[in-house]
């Protein structure tokens, strides 16, 4: 006797995920190879930060065209092994391209910095300096 999957909802069904479409899937939560990227701002620059392991950092392209930063990305790689019995050929290929509009007016664009260290690719991107917070200054009334 066959057995439909709701006769036993409580055991896991194993087929279901043995058998499904692994073609679609990325292995990723959220459906996407997009890096993740962090944003932070405070009074003297902007830091993005882009998780992005098992690359070079001459894989990236970083361009600034009207207050828009794109990063992009593009790695190839071919493998192939051979032995008396058998050729083995892998290639892997990734790409990526993510864009932020930054706030008209506040960069300084000939100080932005990139650096690539331990799969993290950190961008800094400082203010103007007549537009960064300043001390307040205490005025004493007379």
């Amino acid at each position: 006797m066959l057995l439909k999957n709701t006769d036993f909802p409580a055991l896991p069904n194993v087929f279901n995920d043995f058998f499904r479409d692994w073609s679609s899937t990325n292995f990723s939560d959220t459906n996407t190879t997009l890096p993740a990227v962090n944003i932070k701002n405070n009074e003297n620059e902007f830091t993005v930060d882009v998780a992005a392991p098992g690359m070079s950092k001459d894989d990236f392209q970083i361009n600034i065209e009207n207050d828009i930063l794109t990063i992009s990305s593009e790695k190839k790689e071919d493998k192939e092994e051979t032995d008396d019995n058998y050729t083995r050929k892998e290639y892997s290929y990734m790409s990526f391209k993510r864009s932020f509009t930054l706030p008209k007016g506040i960069v300084d664009y000939e100080k932005i910095k990139a650096t690539y260290k331990n799969g993290e690719l950190k961008i800094n991107i400082p203010k103007l300096e007549a537009l960064k917070s300043k001390t307040p200054k205490l005025i004493k009334v007379e």
